[in-house]
């Protein structure tokens, strides 16, 4: 059953923007992170992003400094947007949530997050 749902995926070309949105039914207010993974075709979801309760975000180094997370927690919603697309950001990129120590390392654990939408594709071509 999913309980967080994903969208604004799409295509753009390579340099172009795009946001996906995230909402919960109370899930996301709840939950101390919210976290964005992405998935290539046969290979294992990876982080993109995560944010706590107090605002601290973490991002992989492939987008930091191109991707931005942010989350609402009065409208239940949680933003990724997505500045500079490069055609290795083409997946499926994932909203989850769940209650996650906040470290350097632990926002990455995929097992560490209970909810998770169905994904939404972002293609980028060239």
């Amino acid at each position: 059953q999913v309980q967080v749902l994903e969208s604004g995926g799409g295509s753009v070309q390579a340099g172009g923007s795009l946001r996906l949105s995230c909402v919960g039914s109370g899930i996301i207010y709840s939950s101390n992170c919210m976290g964005w993974f992405r998935q290539y075709p046969g290979k294992e979801r990876e982080a993109v992003a995560s944010i706590y309760r107090d605002g601290n975000a973490y991002y992989d180094d492939s987008v930091a400094g191109r991707f931005t997370i942010s989350r609402d927690n009065t409208e239940d919603k949680v933003y990724l947007q997505m500045n500079n697309l490069k055609a290795e950001d083409t997946a499926v990129y994932y909203c989850a949530a769940g209650w996650v120590e906040q470290d350097a390392n632990s926002w990455r654990n995929i097992n560490e997050y209970v909810y998770w939408g169905q994904g939404a594709q972002v293609t980028v071509s060239t």
